[in-house]
């Protein structure tokens, strides 16, 4: 089940809400379970055993983390139970990665894996890990295991993220306030963070469809897919955060914001202070300062960084060019930290440029099926390979597409948007009927976001694949 579907949107989530505030406030724990492990279960029944089984494990070697805490066999639990939560991880999502390129490189006949990749797991499991870890450097144990496994199963999160740390609500899983004002909030929040997805994300992906299924590329055309991309893949994302936020506050949880407009970023390294930030400082926290940070000399740190982002690429998927992906970002950051942050910040322009440019070069290279595709469209940028600087389909997609990517490029701008934020918040804050014109509004968006969800093609969210 995906938030962006009728299912969801018209019976499960009214269902859900119903029997949550219906119920006395010592069950609603128990119900937010009971809907959240309803909601995992309703696409792939099997895999609800995964991670029952994984939160029995947690449970247990938490438990042991806190009676052992700072002794030699308390070291060993803390191993032995984050690589046991890893090692699901490794083995749905890798085992056959790795498999394939040790048959590449000795040639040795292995059986090929067909192994489905569990919905989110590469979230829970950074849960549950950083669960395990906050509980070896000190915190308390969690002593109710429904405690634990609401904090994993949870549904706004559980799918796409964000992926919230033990740490941030570990009191909210016992004591949280509601009010009609955050809940209002939260609903208000979740259907933005909706058109975002359906508005903005689903029509992009339509251009870059027709893009890779092209064999009339050009240089516009390889613009257009480029820009397009690094559009639907924020807007996507950063839609599903934002609905996860939202379902949030609605049921009294405050979870940490995962964007905060990457695409006004002056560097990559404020870039990705500001993209998927719940995954950056969880690589920060829980590997790149254990390793010893940028305090262990500038080889070391070097090196630290080589390793963070090699594993940041791998998390995003078991492919080579995702590995990629991850050492081009992990050059440009060493290079920042080297010498280029300072030329960057005496231009805002050029900075901005330099940024934008290298993300969406970063982007294509996320999406490539392999690395020579990704290498040619980066080429035909630059009209490399002899290609013409337009053609008929991508004259074509300009014209169809042209109104939703300014309107896209539009909002991703803070200070384009700016305004328009500003005039939206006081006309629902100053008189009853700007307020009234203001819910008018979002149920008019609703209802078109409805129309577009009857008569429109399905789009998974992007990052249910990692």
């Amino acid at each position: 089940m995906v938030f962006s579907s009728l299912t969801f949107l018209y019976y499960f989530l009214p269902c859900m809400l119903a029997l949550y505030f219906a119920v006395p406030k010592r069950f609603q724990n128990a119900a937010l379970l009971s809907g959240s492990l309803l909601f995992y279960a309703w696409g792939e029944p099997k895999y609800i055993f995964l991670m029952g089984l994984q939160i029995v494990l947690g449970y247990v070697c938490g438990l042991l983390l806190e009676a052992y805490r700072h002794t030699g066999a308390g070291r060993f639990v803390c191993i032995l139970s984050v690589a046991s939560s890893l090692s699901f991880l490794l083995y749905f999502k890798y085992a056959g990665f790795f498999l394939t390129n040790i048959h590449a490189l000795t040639g040795i006949a292995m059986e090929p894996l067909d192994i489905a990749l569990p919905a989110g797991i590469s979230f829970y499991t950074f849960q549950m890990a950083s669960y395990l870890a906050d509980v070896y450097k000190g915190a308390p144990a969690q002593r109710h295991v429904s405690r634990l496994a609401l904090y994993i199963a949870m549904f706004p999160q559980l799918i796409a993220g964000p992926i919230v740390r033990y740490c941030e609500i570990e009191d909210q899983l016992e004591h949280r306030q509601h009010s009609w004002e955050s809940a209002a909030g939260g609903i208000c929040r979740f259907i933005t963070g909706m058109a975002k997805k359906i508005l903005f994300a689903n029509q992009l992906a339509e251009l870059c469809t027709i893009f890779r299924e092209t064999k009339e590329r050009s240089v516009l055309f390889c613009w257009l897919y480029a820009i397009a991309f690094m559009l639907q893949i924020y807007y996507d994302f950063s839609g599903y955060s934002d609905m996860a936020i939202g379902l949030g506050r609605v049921f009294g949880f405050r979870f940490s914001e995962n964007f905060r407009d990457p695409y006004a970023s002056k560097s990559i390294t404020e870039f990705w202070r500001r993209w998927h930030i719940s995954l950056g400082m969880w690589f920060r926290d829980y590997v790149y300062i254990p390793m010893g940070g940028s305090h262990a000399g500038r080889l070391r740190q070097i090196f630290n960084i080589l390793a963070v982002w090699m594993l940041t690429g791998l998390w995003h998927g078991a492919a080579w060019n995702f590995v990629l992906w991850g050492m081009y970002f992990a050059v440009l950051l060493m290079l920042e930290k080297l010498w280029l942050l300072p030329v960057l910040e005496n231009s805002l322009a050029g900075s901005r440029i330099y940024t934008l440019f290298f993300v969406m070069a970063g982007f294509i290279i996320f999406d490539a099926p392999d690395i020579p595709w990704a290498l040619d469209v980066i080429g035909g940028l630059f009209g490399a390979g002899g290609l013409s600087p337009a053609s008929n389909e991508a004259l074509y997609c300009l014209k169809s597409f042209g109104v939703v990517l300014l309107l896209a490029a539009f909002w991703a701008s803070p200070t384009a948007r700016a305004p328009v934020k500003r005039l939206l918040k006081s006309a629902g804050a100053i008189t009853p009927c700007g307020a009234a014109a203001r819910l008018a509004g979002l149920a008019v968006l609703l209802l078109v976001m409805t129309a577009y969800l009857v008569d429109g093609s399905f789009q998974p969210f992007l990052y249910f694949r990692f």
